[in-house]
């Protein structure tokens, strides 16, 4: 599956630019696709009711407006860092130091958690410990990124196409039961948007509850800034990304949870939404063909956690905030010791998730419970600034954010907002807390790196290849 080429040859200390435009187009659409679609979305109906989709909406334009700003920023500039460079152009050193550590330690978290699930769904399958399979598919998805970019972007890009196929003929299949192809089906119509309890059945403060628990389903959108910056010509990936990012939205989370909730009373969702509703729809082997969809998923999530910590982490050292020898390349421009080192840490909290009692890891995974609003944050608060800079010098990126700069200044104080309901939501409590812990910590340590007057970046030009 290799997918090795010249094109990956690059002098110095550059990335490889070996992501094809079909890579991007499937990494943008597969950002959007995790597996907290096809499972974790029960609970927010079950919170929300049918008003999930007033929740999916609200979160899809956030995420809309984030990516809006975010493209104007990449397409003017891209980089490997995105908007951690961003925030350090913006914001100063301590903001792109803070957003790319805490950025970096999420995902290194989100290692365990989905190789602890794959390896579930694997024991399920085919049998055989657990700790194997989390060792198995960590190592085979590691070395799949130190041969070359292009074969993290081939296995994404099959990763994604089974995702978007799953997805279109669950819908497919919604629609048709919808509207009652399907004669020995218990389920038919669109009823349930209003049965058995209203549309609304737990008020509009459970569906803010909904827009917290959807919200963290759509991290990994951005990616795709990073990513196009290992290709030919990040700009045009970059553009069609973030034009994209409307449909996108709107047909896989919006278009999925409508047939589910149209389809199955809101208190009904056993085995995950999509899976109970195949069953009701009377699919045979419904359970299987969700066990290798959510594994592909969760395989999808786990293989671009490990390259997002990587390049991440290299764009730090190339910025002079992590150690130099994390700027260190392959001949094909694969950012080999930060691949590593990520996945090292990663895997110490893959051993950690089976050692330590259940509430020391949860613990940890709370510090970068609300990373994803502290990034979306950094990204409206850079694009305020670096757009009023691109504007007066005249210069017209392919991606232009919608009504500068009141429409950012929206989305700054929506987040604000979000934050502080979640700071008053019993569920949401133990992540804000340790997750402001975790950023006043980082942040302290940007500020006083600054101050000390390491704010000068490397020499990116010295060569650091093996």
């Amino acid at each position: 599956m290799s997918t090795t080429s010249d094109t990956e040859q690059t002098p110095g200390t550059q990335l490889g630019a070996g992501l094809k435009p079909r890579h991007i187009t499937m990494i943008s659409i597969a950002g959007v696709i995790g597996a907290g679609l096809f499972v974790g979305s029960a609970n927010a109906i079950e919170k929300a009711g049918p008003a999930v989709l007033i929740s999916y909406l609200m979160a899809g334009t956030l995420v809309i407006l984030v990516m809006r700003m975010l493209g104007e920023m990449a397409t003017a500039n891209p980089d490997t860092g995105s908007f951690s460079v961003y925030s350090t152009r913006a914001l100063g050193r301590w903001a792109g130091f803070s957003v790319g550590w805490l950025y970096w330690w999420f995902w290194v978290l989100v290692i365990p958690v989905e190789a602890t699930a794959a390896a579930s769904i694997l024991t399920n399958l085919l049998g055989g410990p657990q700790w194997v399979w989390a060792l198995a598919v960590t190592l085979l998805l590691t070395v799949t990124n130190l041969v070359s970019v292009g074969n993290y972007g081939e296995f994404e890009f099959w990763f994604a196409l089974i995702k978007v196929v799953a997805i279109v003929a669950f819908i497919v299949v919604g629609v048709l039961a919808i509207v009652g192809v399907f004669p020995g089906s218990e389920v038919s119509g669109v009823k349930n948007l209003w049965e058995p309890d209203g549309f609304m059945p737990n008020g509009f403060g459970a569906v803010i509850t909904g827009l917290l628990v959807t919200m963290f389903s759509f991290m990994g959108t951005e990616i795709v800034t990073i990513a196009a910056a290992e290709s030919p010509d990040p700009k045009a990936g970059i553009t069609k990304a973030v034009n994209s990012v409307i449909w996108r939205i709107s047909l896989f989370y919006i278009g999925s949870i409508f047939v589910v909730v149209s389809l199955l009373p809101y208190n009904r969702l056993q085995d995950g939404s999509y899976q109970s509703v195949l069953e009701a729809i009377g699919i045979p082997q419904s359970g299987r063909i969700m066990d290798v969809v959510i594994l592909t998923a969760v395989a999808s999530c786990l293989n671009s956690s490990l390259y997002t910590a990587s390049r991440m982490l290299f764009s730090l050292g190339d910025r002079g905030d992590a150690p130099r020898a994390v700027r260190s390349l392959t001949s094909k421009g694969v950012p080999w010791v930060a691949v590593l080192a990520s996945m090292v840490i990663g895997f110490l909290a893959v051993v950690g998730n089976y050692v330590l009692p259940d509430k020391i890891f949860g613990y940890l995974l709370a510090t970068s419970g609300a990373v994803a609003l502290f990034v979306y944050l950094a990204i409206a608060c850079s694009q305020l600034r670096l757009g009023r800079t691109l504007r007066a010098s005249g210069e017209r990126p392919p991606v232009r954010m919608w009504l500068f700069p009141y429409l950012t200044s929206a989305v700054i104080v929506f987040i604000v907002a979000v934050l502080v309901l979640m700071a008053f939501d019993k569920s949401q409590q133990q992540a804000i807390g340790f997750s402001v812990i975790s950023a006043v910590v980082i942040i302290a340590l940007g500020v006083w790196r600054q101050r000390a007057g390491q704010d000068s970046p490397v020499d990116t030009r010295k060569d650091t290849r093996v």
